[in-house]
């Protein structure tokens, strides 16, 4: 690839402005006023989100995951216990989450601890997934290596004659995880890279000090 290419991709952003006297003293309001904006621009990548863990020897990795839910106790996300981020997080129950918005040139970056959600909320919420995706909970053995999609595609097939008319049941590998924030960070994209970021850090249980960093 030519770098001259790469070097001249730029997009000046001039979609809106962040001032400290615009946004809710609480973060989690401010998140839900832009994602509901989100919502209304893209509805379908709104809650996609990028979730950062590491293990003990502190090499991170990162990949994409859908949000579920979000409160003020924090956001959630459904995943395989099993899979490689969810040994990391056993290990080292912190994460970063990044949501990009870029019909609003916005972006929300989170950090927190992480817990699993109770067996309870993950019953309901996988009780609401299409069959498909359920059997596909179970036949995956996420992150693990594979001899081909045909051994797969054949459990996937199998299970799915078994529980063709009966309810799918939560298998126990898998489930939820809430990010309990410590710091949630606002960006809007600004002229000549003049971008606007509002951080909160959490000051105590239940308030957060606001803070503009430089771009």
């Amino acid at each position: 690839m030519d770098s001259k290419i790469i070097n001249n991709l730029r997009t000046e952003f001039t979609a809106d402005t962040l001032l400290e006297k615009d946004v809710n003293k609480d973060p989690i309001k401010q998140f839900e006023k832009w994602f509901k904006e989100a919502l209304e621009k893209n509805k379908y990548t709104a809650n996609t989100m990028t979730l950062a863990t590491a293990g003990t020897n502190g090499r991170p990795t990162a990949r994409i995951v859908l949000l579920k839910d979000f409160s003020t106790n924090g956001f959630v996300f459904y995943t395989n216990y099993l899979s490689r981020k969810g040994k990391e997080l056993a290990k080292n129950p912190l994460a970063a989450l990044l949501f990009f918005w870029p019909e609003l040139e916005r972006q929300v970056s989170i950090e927190g601890t992480v817990e699993k959600v109770s067996r309870e909320e993950s019953e309901r919420y996988f009780a609401t997934r299409p069959k498909g995706s359920q059997i596909g909970a179970i036949v995956s053995p996420q992150s693990q290596e594979i001899d081909g999609r045909e051994a797969l595609e054949k459990k996937w097939n199998d299970l799915e004659a078994v529980y063709a008319d009966s309810a799918v049941p939560k298998p126990a590998h898998w489930g939820g995880y809430i990010v309990k924030p410590t710091i949630i960070e606002f960006w809007q994209g600004g002229t000549s890279r003049l971008h606007d970021r509002i951080v909160y850090k959490r000051a105590d249980k239940s308030s957060w000090k606001i803070v503009r960093l430089a771009p």
